[in-house]
């Protein structure tokens, strides 16, 4: 049934602020995995930038099964960084005291996610993963300018003064910061993508670009199965990925022969998948060293 919704012809969701968009986009949906939340939502998105929003609520319940409904936010970023070592939110008998400089949709957001650090003087860095709530004592929202790719999704600083929090069973690093990445990255594409195929269907491309669309969506739903961590997992991501790439061009002279509108769209965001690429190229080389199909 899911797929059928999916690959059919759909209504989109009007453009609406971030937390009702998402509201709308649950009333519509129901109970659906985070891959599917992700996919749907990239579906009925009106622009690349909601379809990104998607992606990225669904991979936050990847990340953190228990997570409202509501629209939430991970913080991780301080000073261009996301190094434990380079960080200084500090998380001291419950409390966060610190600040993130780059957050995704935080003005929207109803529950953030907060990376902190939690060593004894003199330890190693270790992290805790905690959650705060938008409103809060001690929490607070600092609006950052739009930025020209995705304008429709906003970033903020957010800055905690001993905020009260509920911290995540778990390493911090090894069971959330790192393998997000990988789970963001699975989860963005797929709403993408999603988003290409609604697109493809109203504007009548050529039927073996939305069938090769559609397949790259069962090869997501098919690495949503994969543990994130293991270096498999990253090889079968780095091929979705060359897959989506091998697509470009064909992508490019569609959306040219299509309607002006959708092709605005893409132009401004289109690199909206080569936000992390380094980092991705990164833990796929060391992924194909370790199944020893590196050159």
């Amino acid at each position: 049934m899911f797929w059928s919704t999916l690959l059919s012809p759909a209504e989109r969701l009007p453009a609406l602020p971030l937390e009702d968009w998402f509201a709308a986009l649950q009333l519509r949906t129901g109970e659906l995995t985070p891959l599917e939340l992700a996919m749907l939502g990239g579906r009925l998105a009106a622009t690349p930038g909601l379809a990104f929003l998607a992606g990225y609520q669904g991979a936050l319940r990847a990340l953190w099964p228990s997570a409202p409904a509501s629209l939430g936010a991970l913080c991780v970023t301080e000073n261009k960084s996301t190094r434990p070592a380079d960080m200084q939110t500090r998380l001291t008998d419950l409390q966060l005291h610190g600040r993130k400089d780059f957050v995704t949709a935080a003005e929207a957001a109803d529950w953030l996610l907060v990376a902190a650090r939690d060593e004894a003087p003199g330890a190693p860095p270790h992290l805790s993963l905690c959650v705060v709530y938008s409103g809060a004592p001690g929490v607070r929202i600092e609006p950052l300018p739009s930025l020209p790719l995705m304008p429709d999704i906003g970033h903020a600083r957010l800055h905690l003064d001993q905020a009260t929090c509920e911290r995540l069973a778990g390493d911090g690093w090894d069971a959330y910061v790192k393998p997000f990445r990988s789970i963001e990255d699975l989860h963005v594409l797929a709403a993408v993508a999603a988003w290409l195929y609604g697109v493809g269907l109203d504007s009548g491309w050529p039927q073996g670009l939305l069938l090769r669309l559609s397949s790259l969506l069962a090869g997501c739903a098919e690495q949503a199965r994969q543990c994130p961590r293991a270096a498999a997992s990253h090889v079968l991501l780095g091929g979705l990925f060359a897959q989506f790439d091998g697509l470009k061009t064909e992508l490019a002279a569609a959306f040219a022969a299509g309607p002006a509108d959708w092709a605005a769209l893409w132009q401004r965001d289109h690199n909206l998948l080569n936000i992390a690429a380094g980092a991705r190229a990164k833990r796929l080389d060391k992924a194909l060293q370790a199944l020893h199909l590196a050159p």
